[in-house]
């Protein structure tokens, strides 16, 4: 399995069952470079302290070497300041974050928020429940049976009543990439701000949100090989200064008596209690990877491969791919005649294979295509076509399994 990365990530070292492994599910997870754990194992053993507020020395250290990951992640997507990036756990709080203080301030009975068909829930339920706090309503604009956005039902879905438009970059579940910036040019000529999650997005193609001018822009750490349990919000720094703290604390405060409270400034009103420290030290070790290979060069690795899975997938007899968008990230899924998903998948596993079998956070999107699941693999830069071959000599065997 020839590829000039894969000893960098010690995971893939690892034998299942005494198989190699191939790992196909990064869609959900990435793998991490030896640089990342090292970049933490760093801070734990040398700088360990809590950031801000102390005076003496790895307290310091601490700080400047989160701050310092601040601004790593604004150049990495192209914000204007270091102001607009704010440290979360995730893709899925930097939603939340949004839709509670965004919604609590700005919607009333009667306004909408349009999302897609394509939506993975932690972009769907953060909306739902602001909107049953606020008597907003839910609009969803449709999707074509390839996959790809109804851009006309969404220009049509656009009125007076609303209020914020929040759609996935990529959708995690079968790949297609939206046309972002068009729907955002659309969004703005009628003076409503966009949402864009990029939790998929982020690790696979280059990402620029001054020139998308999205208003606010979501992803996570562990999808782009970095740590699990962190993650960014980027907004832009106007709107992001009219909306109340999301939550109180240390940290996030200028003054606190019993009377009145003064928040702290941008970014740190968003950032209540002790953070993620190291994980946002892991963050930064990721991006200065991930810049050291270049964004182009794994946007186009990806699609080399989702290109020669797809040529091999569809020569399977039964098999039925999911999805296909003429845009795509190297994700794809599919259904296999008389095999469940999670059966699929366990079998996979007996053979060293990590693929997902299931609903991928994507139930809406489920019922529109009629399937209770799919398979879903999704490719990272470390995996190879050699991969992809053994990923069809073990769906061969599967299908003679159900053929029985």
């Amino acid at each position: 399995m020839n590829n000039k990365f894969r000893e960098q990530f010690p995971i893939l070292q690892n034998n299942i069952d005494g198989k190699p492994l191939v790992y196909l599910d990064n869609a959900a997870t990435t793998q991490k470079p030896g640089k990342v754990i090292e970049a933490m194992n760093h801070f734990y053993c040398q700088d360990n302290a809590n950031i801000h507020r102390g005076i003496y020395k790895l307290s310091e250290r601490a700080t400047l070497a989160y701050e310092r990951v601040r601004g790593i992640v604004a150049a990495f997507i192209g914000a204007k300041s270091v102001n607009e990036i704010v440290f979360v756990r995730g893709a899925t709080e930097a939603i939340n974050l949004v839709a509670s203080t965004y919604g609590e301030k700005n919607f009333k009975i009667g306004d909408e928020i349009i999302i897609s068909t394509m939506e993975h829930h932690s972009n769907i339920v953060p909306w739902q429940l602001i909107a049953e706090k606020t008597g907003a309503k839910l609009r969803v604009i449709n999707i074509h049976e390839n996959g790809e956005l109804d851009f006309e039902h969404y220009k049509g879905l656009i009125n007076g009543r609303t209020k914020i438009i929040a759609l996935t970059h990529a959708s995690n579940a079968i790949g297609t990439i939206n046309p972002i910036k068009k729907i955002i040019a659309i969004a703005h000529a009628n003076n409503i701000p966009v949402l864009i999650d990029g939790a998929q997005a982020a690790a696979h193609m280059p990402v620029d949100v001054r020139d998308l001018d999205c208003d606010f822009y979501v992803f996570s750490a562990h999808k782009m090989y970095g740590p699990t349990g962190v993650g960014v919000l980027y907004g832009k720094e106007q709107l992001l200064d009219t909306l109340p703290p999301y939550q109180g604390g240390g940290d996030m405060i200028r003054k606190v008596t019993f009377a009145k409270t003064e928040f702290a400034g941008l970014p740190q009103k968003f950032e209540a209690g002790t953070p993620n420290i190291a994980g946002v030290i892991g963050l930064g070790a990721t991006i200065d990877f991930m810049n050291a290979v270049g964004m182009k060069f794994i946007a186009e690795h990806e699609v080399e491969l989702l290109e020669y899975a797809n040529s091999v997938l569809e020569r399977i007899d039964g098999l039925r791919i999911i999805g296909q968008s003429p845009k795509k990230l190297g994700i794809i899924s599919f259904i296999l005649d008389r095999a469940h998903p999670h059966d699929i998948a366990t079998i996979l596993d007996g053979d060293g294979i990590a693929v997902r079998g299931g609903h991928h956070c994507a139930m809406p999107l489920m019922d529109f295509y009629g399937v209770p699941a799919t398979t879903r693999v999704s490719f990272g830069l470390y995996n190879t076509k050699e991969e992809i071959d053994v990923l069809v000599t073990a769906l061969e065997k599967v299908r003679k399994i159900f053929e029985r």
